[in-house]
Order: structure tokens, then C-alpha cells, then sequence
């Protein structure tokens, strides 16, 4: 029987990596993307696995932050869908881990590196085929690292295109992928075959106990009802939503004519959810009927695809 449990649920995935028992399972991921000069060897969870953080159907993002003994800060995130203002969370998060280590009167030189890591299934940068970014303090002249300080890792999961005919050459990173986008579709014994390594074992081992533990099975299928609620309500919200976009489109677009407001209407609803500056109706008016439709049909790709 395939395991059926999906390891970028949230339910799954703290429950495989935040859990110091399978702290071998987190230091493979984190060494397959870090890549680090000095492998971490040995990691202690600071925010451990806890059924309450799941007693209820409210949707968080879940994180796990580790330190290895030199007080280095690890930090990483699963992330269903891109949001508004992501790269600037994602900074945010960053610097607060790093200045949040000193208290009162405490020295500078005691401030350890931070690796902060997101896992997103899904895609920021539509047009940027790259897809494992890595973000430094750096001179933009010299290229000179300011370290050691922070290091963002954003990783966007769909652009990986390993297939499992590729597992044997693909990176260590790509099979991580690879396991976190397909674990799923398999049955243990096939999985174990496929990436025999001590981490994904692990990995393994926890997915298989969420699938034939009752207690952990309820808790990730209420999950799964929790994220489906989700969407359907944001699909309410985009129909809606267009509709009303749809009329103000039409007040905007008068002087084109009912189809051009429609689709201005369209156009502006959209970069509005999607979190994008609004382009001014002015200029949209001047546009062709035919760049206005392909904008608008591009945008609600774009609000489809998140």
C-alpha cells in the first residue's frame, strides 16, 4: 500500500524533522542545501514537535529552528504557496533570528551565523528558471561576504525537474525534493529501495508512522481538510472578487467601452491579490483590446497557479 502521507503538509512535515529523534533525517536536508565548508554533524531542535501546535484546524506555517554546538542558528520553513511580500518576510524573519540572540550588555563577537531555509511549493519568480536561491550580506563591487552573518535559502520545489530515473546522479538537494514532492505515491519498501541513505530512511520511517498510526493519521487528514477549506475559500474570494472588479472595470473603462472595462477591471483585481503595484487606469485605457485580454488572462494564471 503507498504511503499516502504527503511530507510538505505541515502536520507531516514537522512531525519528520522537528523531532530530535530524527535529527539525522534534518542534518542530511540541511547539509544537502546549505553544502556547507564544514558538514553539521549534530543539531539540537529548540522547537521540538508538539501535537498541541495541531489541536485545532487553524492553518500556520510551521517552522524548525536548530542550533549545532557552536551556537549556529538553523532555521526552516515548508510553505504551501507564494505570498505578498514574501522576500521581505523572509529577510525580516532572517534578521530577527540574528539580532534576537544578544540580550542586554552582551558583546557583539557572541552573535552566531543564521541559515534561515524556505521551502516553497510553488513559484516567486515566474520568469527566473532558477531554482534554489541563495542570499548573502555582500559588496556589490567586490563581491566580499560579510561573514559570518546570515544566509537566506530560498528553494521554489516545482522547478526541480528530477524524475526517479534520475536518483542516482540527481544532487543530494534534488532527491530531497524528490522525496518531499513524491513520497506520497509510494509504498515504504520502494522508497527505502530507491534512497537507501540513513536521512531518508528516517524520513521514511516518520511518513510510515503518520500512515499506520491512528492518533497521527486523524491529525494529518484534518490537515489536509483544514488546507482544502482554505483554498475553496480563496477561490470564493478571487470570484468574487473579479465580479466586483469586473464593475469597477466597467465605471473606469466607459470611455473604451463595456469589453476594455472588463478587462481593466480584471487586471486590476488581480495584481491586487497577487500583492503587485496596480498599473494606473490611465495607462490601461490606451492599450489595445488585445494586450488588455492578454494581460488579464496571464494575471489569473498567475492567481491560479499560487
Amino acid at each position: 500500500m503507498v504511503l499516502g502521507i504527503c511530507p510538505t503538509v505541515d502536520f507531516a512535515f514537522k512531525k519528520t524533522f522537528g523531532d530530535q529523534a530524527n535529527s539525522v533525517a534534518l542534518i542530511s536536508l540541511l547539509n544537502a542545501i546549505l553544502e556547507l565548508a564544514q558538514p553539521i554533524t549534530s543539531v539540537v531542535i529548540e522547537n521540538p514537535f508538539n501535537y498541541q501546535d495541531f489541536d485545532n484546524d487553524k492553518l500556520s506555517i510551521l517552522d524548525v529552528k536548530a542550533t549545532d554546538t557552536q551556537g549556529t542558528i538553523f532555521h526552516i520553513e515548508m510553505q504551501v504557496s507564494a505570498t505578498p511580500a514574501m522576500a521581505q518576510r523572509l529577510a525580516f524573519y532572517a534578521c530577527e533570528l540574528y539580532a534576537g540572540q544578544l540580550s542586554d550588555g552582551k558583546p557583539y563577537t557572541r552573535l552566531c551565523p543564521v541559515y534561515s531555509i524556505c521551502l516553497l511549493n510553488d513559484t516567486l519568480w515566474r520568469t527566473d528558471p532558477t531554482s534554489h536561491h541563495r542570499f548573502r550580506l555582500a559588496d556589490t563591487q567586490t563581491g566580499r561576504i560579510l561573514e559570518p552573518s546570515l544566509e537566506i535559502h530560498l528553494l521554489e520545489l516545482p522547478k526541480y525537474t528530477v524524475q526517479e530515473s534520475d536518483l542516482g546522479e540527481a544532487t543530494q538537494v534534488a532527491r530531497w525534493v524528490y522525496w518531499l514532492c513524491h513520497a506520497q505515491e509510494y509504498e515504504a519498501a520502494r522508497l527505502r529501495t530507491l534512497l537507501p541513505q540513513e536521512g531518508f530512511q528516517q524520513a521514511t520511517q516518520a511518513i510510515e508512522t503518520i500512515a499506520l498510526k491512528t492518533e497521527d493519521k486523524t491529525m494529518y487528514d484534518t490537515r489536509i481538510k483544514a488546507e482544502r477549506d482554505r483554498q475553496a475559500s480563496l477561490e470564493w474570494a478571487m470570484k468574487t472578487g473579479i465580479e466586483k472588479g469586473i464593475e469597477k472595470g466597467r465605471e473606469e473603462g466607459r470611455e473604451k467601452g463595456l469589453q476594455a472595462g472588463s478587462f481593466i477591471g480584471r487586471i486590476l483585481l488581480c495584481q491586487k491579490l497577487l500583492g503587485r503595484p496596480e498599473t494606473p487606469s490611465a495607462e490601461l485605457q490606451i492599450r489595445s483590446l488585445q494586450d488588455l485580454q492578454e494581460l488579464a488572462s496571464q494575471l489569473e494564471a498567475d492567481l491560479r497557479n499560487r
